[in-house]
């Protein structure tokens, strides 16, 4: 069994390598400058990322200045406020089944009740909208995870001086549970980083190169739908390569940054 556990370690890290060198590998000596800072242009044949990386920091924003206080909030509430014990379990239920329904499902629920019946079109908006559902249970279940980590002590301490409940929420839990809080946001910015078919739906395709608030109300290509259009569509694998690299990169990074935080706050708690 030790063999066996060994041979499946090493079959997984080895996968991942590989992965992570052949993406890098192909994707690398395609980035220039001119992929990066210029928009696409069919008459001169020109080939630019520049509004597909705008439009995901876009996306990005939208859906973080949504998800972090329906998240949050709801996980205050059902830690701190809730009573009922089988209510609490029930939405807890229901947010880890949301975690497990395929994203294009996402996507097809999204483009009927934010594109249709509320009238948003194929836009951004509607998309970070979209994924605002998707990621809604996992910010609340991390800031829940971390609420609960919180000593009682430090509730009873602030009850016995005399503050009311929000503001120990306020003052002694919240900054308890920051940690969470700033990990599930992390952690949606990679799934929104890598995440293609809820937004083809829901987004659209456009390469339009737009203000934030413009660009809200229109239609545009993420990198991830952005990869799929010049791969399948164009067949420029060396475009398709170079935005996976950089989507990689990101992941990397977000990952990192997971980490890095997580270790932060840990090293701060037991100070």
């Amino acid at each position: 069994m030790r063999a066996l556990m060994a041979l499946s370690t090493a079959f997984t890290c080895g996968l991942a390598l590989f992965l992570l060198i052949y993406v890098l590998a192909k994707g690398l000596p395609n980035i220039t400058w001119n992929l990066l800072s210029t928009k696409p242009s069919y008459l001169t044949g020109n080939i630019g990322i520049l509004p597909d990386i705008l439009n995901t920091v876009y996306i990005i924003l939208a859906t973080l200045v949504i998800v972090i206080p329906l998240g949050a909030g709801a996980a205050v509430y059902l830690t701190e406020y809730a009573q009922n014990k089988k209510l609490v379990s029930v939405i807890e239920y229901a947010a880890e089944t949301l975690s497990g329904i395929p994203s294009i499902l996402y996507g097809l629920i999204g483009m009927l009740f934010f594109c249709q019946f509320f009238g948003l079109s194929t836009s951004l908006l509607a998309g970070a909208l979209t994924l605002v559902i998707m990621n809604l249970p996992t910010v609340m279940r991390t800031t829940q995870e971390s609420l609960k980590t919180v000593p009682q002590s430090y509730r009873e301490g602030a009850f016995g001086l005399g503050a009311g409940k929000w503001r120990v929420i306020r003052t002694v839990v919240l900054p308890g549970c920051i940690d969470g809080v700033i990990t599930g946001c992390i952690l949606s910015v990679g799934r929104i980083l890598g995440e293609s078919a809820a937004l083809l739906f829901t987004a659209g395709f456009a390469h339009a190169l737009n203000g934030f608030f413009d660009g809200l109300g229109s239609a545009g290509a993420s990198l991830t739908v952005a990869l799929y259009i010049y791969v399948k569509e164009q067949g420029e694998f060396q475009v398709g390569f170079a935005i996976a690299a950089i989507l990689m990169l990101l992941t990397l990074l977000v990952d990192l940054l997971a980490a890095l935080t997580r270790r932060y706050f840990q090293k701060r708690r037991s100070q």
